[in-house]
């Protein structure tokens, strides 16, 4: 999907606001929630990309399974292959400015992201994971982990800690927003905890936003109101200078 952004005038060139998909067994479709509106971004002056990778759902049961054992491989290389396409065949969006949003398992690909690339002027994380491995002790959701990484970190410990975004936090360099609710039991706010304290240890300009009352999603108008203020405000600081 690509909206332009609102005001759209031919000839001018616009920051980007790329968003990834959590699940990963997931997709952009046609619909709105509190937390992703694609529209939003539009309106507020961005292209706005999102594309489906390996563990998407609807391009046939091979292409779902295809991020199982693999978090960090496929779906990082189409989601880059992605967003290269964009930027060689729409001369409006703008390859300098480019900022990565992604919750769930879309913000564990955002963390992923950090260790692995530059090419972003900012990333924004919510409910993201930073480490697998320990992040499989207490969630609420065991059976989640062992279908995606095919057992429990004891049998495949090779593999937890290969795609923990955890064990790339030496490459960090992208400014990053952070975003987690304290009743997530999936990815319980310790996740988040540890990921702004990577980056406020690293010396990266960073920014927690935390809530209280929500959990793995955005269930609250009002707090919807509030992530979408701060988001699109840290999006605007970075890439709209």
């Amino acid at each position: 999907w690509i909206l332009k952004p609102i005001g759209f005038e031919q000839g001018r060139k616009y920051p980007v606001a790329f968003l990834i998909h959590g699940g990963p067994q997931g997709s952009w479709e046609d619909h709105f929630h509190y937390r992703w509106n694609p529209q939003a971004y539009a309106g507020a002056g961005y292209v706005m990309v999102s594309i489906d990778p390996h563990g998407s759902t609807g391009y046939g049961q091979s292409i779902t399974d295809g991020v199982n054992f693999d978090w960090g491989g496929k779906p990082y290389d189409d989601l880059m292959k992605g967003l290269d396409h964009v930027l060689a065949n729409y001369s409006y969006a703008d390859g300098d400015r480019v900022g990565a949003l992604g919750a769930s398992y879309g913000g564990y690909m955002v963390n992923w992201i950090a260790g692995h690339t530059d090419r972003f002027k900012c990333l924004v994380s919510h409910d993201g994971e930073l480490d697998i491995k320990s992040s499989y002790y207490i969630t609420e959701e065991l059976w989640f982990p062992e279908w995606e990484m095919g057992g429990t970190p004891w049998e495949k410990e090779t593999l937890y800690e290969r795609f923990s975004p955890s064990e790339y936090v030496q490459n960090w360099k992208t400014p990053m927003l952070v975003i987690h609710g304290a009743l997530d039991f999936r990815l319980p706010e310790t996740e988040g905890m540890a990921v702004f304290t990577a980056l406020q240890r690293r010396g990266i300009p960073s920014k927690f936003l935390y809530f209280p009352d929500e959990n793995h999603w955005v269930l609250k108008a009002k707090n919807s109101i509030l992530w979408h203020e701060t988001v699109i405000g840290w999006l605007d600081q970075w890439l709209k200078k």
